[in-house]
C-alpha cells in the first residue's frame, strides 16, 4: 500500500460524505457503512488501492464518523477498562490495572475537541468554550469525562471509563483475588438475609463490580428498583427490575432529574429492594431514610478512604440536604439503616480487594459501634 493514496483517499471520502451528512443527517449505522461502501469502493478503483487497504480504509472512516475514531480499536480491547487522553500527543490506558501508553497521538488539540464533540453529540450533550466540562454515560453504558481549554491548561482532556461487558459471580471475584472464601461466603448470607449492605471505596476501586456482584445475588422473585446516577449497574434474570437514571439539565438549564427525586420516586414503586447505584450528596438523607422505612436488604456505595470514614461521610452527605436535622438524629439514622459497611481499595499492583467488612450495630453518642469481621492481611 502507498501511504500517499490511501491517505489522498481517506482525505477524498472523508470530506464527501461530511458534506453529503451536513445535506441530509439523520443516518443510521447501517446507511453510514453503506454509503461509504460505495465510496470507498469507487476511490479505490480511482488510486488503485488493494481489498485489504480498501477494507481498512472502510473500518477508519466508519470508526471516525460513527464510532470513537482511533480510539475504538482501544474500547473493543476486553482487557482496557480505562481510556485517558491528556491533550494530543498523550494517549495512555489501564490494561489489566497497569497505566501504560498507547503510542497513539492526534495531528491537533482541534482533532481532539471535534472527536469529543462528535462523541457528545452522540448522546445529545455539548462541549465548547462556553461549557467545557461534560460527564455523560455512552450508548454502551461507558462513562465520559470531558474538560477543554481554558479550563484545561495544558490541551482537551477525556476519560472514559469502559462499560464492564458482564457482571462477575462471587466465585469469580474470590479466583481473581478480590474477595477470600470467607468474605465471600459472608456477603452472600448478608444477601440472603436482606441485610442493608454499603460498599465504599475509591475511584476504580471496584465498588461498582461488588455492587454488581451482590445486586445478581438478590432472589429472582423479589422486586428490585434501582437509582443510578449514570446507569452503571447490569442486574441479569431479575424480570420484575425497574431501572431509573437520573438526567442533567438540557442547555436551557430545565428538565433535571436528581437522584433525590429519583430515590422518593423508588418508593412508590412498590420495591422490594432499592439499590442506589452511588451517593454522592444530599440524595443520601433520602437513601437512609428509604432504608428506615422497611425496605430491607438495600444496597449502595459511595466514596470514603475507610469503612470508618464512609460512615462519617455520610452524615455529612445527609447534612447536606438542608433540613436542619441535628447531627445526633443522622447518626442514629445511619445506625439504624445500614448493617455493614464493605471497604474497597486498589493495591499498587492494579488489583482491586476488598480490605475490610465492618458490621455496624449501633450509634452511640457521637461514634458508631461496630464489629469488624473481616480484614485484609497486610501484603496478601
Amino acid at each position: 500500500m502507498e501511504s500517499g493514496a490511501f491517505e489522498q483517499c481517506l482525505q477524498e471520502v472523508e470530506e464527501v460524505l461530511s458534506v453529503r451528512a451536513g445535506q441530509e443527517g439523520g443516518w443510521s449505522d447501517q446507511t453510514v457503512h453503506r454509503i461509504l461502501q460505495a465510496l470507498v469502493l469507487e476511490c479505490g478503483r480511482k488510486y488503485d488501492l488493494a481489498l485489504t487497504d480498501k477494507e481498512l480504509l472502510l473500518r477508519q472512516l466508519f470508526n471516525r464518523f460513527r464510532r470513537l475514531d482511533r480510539l475504538q480499536p482501544l474500547m473493543e480491547d476486553d482487557e482496557v477498562t480505562d481510556i485517558l487522553i491528556n491533550g494530543r500527543q498523550n494517549v495512555y490506558v489501564e490494561r489489566l490495572g497497569e497505566l501504560v501508553a498507547t503510542g497513539i497521538a492526534f495531528e491537533s488539540d482541534g482533532q481532539v475537541t471535534e472527536l469529543a464533540q462528535r462523541i457528545c453529540d452522540q448522546v445529545h450533550r455539548q462541549v465548547n468554550q462556553a461549557n467545557p466540562m461534560v460527564d455523560a454515560r455512552l450508548p454502551d453504558g461507558s462513562r465520559l469525562g470531558v474538560v477543554l481549554p481554558p479550563v484545561a491548561l495544558d490541551g482537551p482532556v477525556l476519560a472514559i471509563r469502559k462499560f464492564a461487558a458482564r457482571s462477575f459471580t462471587l466465585a469469580e471475584l474470590t479466583a481473581r483475588g478480590t474477595l477470600t472464601e470467607a468474605a465471600a461466603s459472608f456477603l452472600a448470607a448478608a444477601v440472603a438475609e436482606r441485610r442493608a449492605i454499603f460498599i465504599s471505596g475509591g475511584t476504580g476501586s471496584g465498588k461498582t463490580t461488588l455492587l454488581n456482584t451482590l445486586a445478581n445475588l438478590v432472589p429472582a422473585g423479589e422486586r428490585i428498583v434501582t437509582v443510578e446516577d449514570a446507569a452503571e449497574l447490569r442486574i441479569t434474570g431479575q424480570a420484575n427490575l425497574v431501572r431509573l437514571e437520573a438526567r442533567p439539565p438540557n442547555t436551557e438549564g430545565k428538565g433535571e432529574i436528581t437522584m433525590r427525586q429519583l430515590v422518593r420516586m423508588a418508593l412508590r414503586l412498590r420495591p422490594d429492594r432499592i439499590i442506589v447505584g452511588e451517593v454522592r450528596g444530599e440524595e443520601a438523607l433520602d437513601m437512609l431514610q428509604a432504608m428506615n422505612t422497611g425496605h430491607k436488604g438495600a444496597m449502595s456505595s459511595g466514596h470514603a478512604n475507610s469503612a470508618g470514614d464512609m460512615l462519617e461521610r455520610l452524615e455529612t452527605m445527609a447534612m447536606m440536604a438542608g433540613l436542619g436535622l441535628p447531627a445526633q438524629a443522622i447518626r442514629r439514622q445511619i445506625g439504624a439503616a445500614l448493617d455493614l459497611v464493605v471497604h474497597m481499595e486498589r493495591r499498587e499492583d492494579g488489583r482491586r480487594q476488598a480490605a475490610e467488612i465492618l458490621v455496624i450495630l449501633d450509634w452511640r453518642g457521637t461514634e458508631a459501634a461496630t464489629r469488624q469481621v473481616y480484614k485484609r492481611e497486610a501484603g496478601v
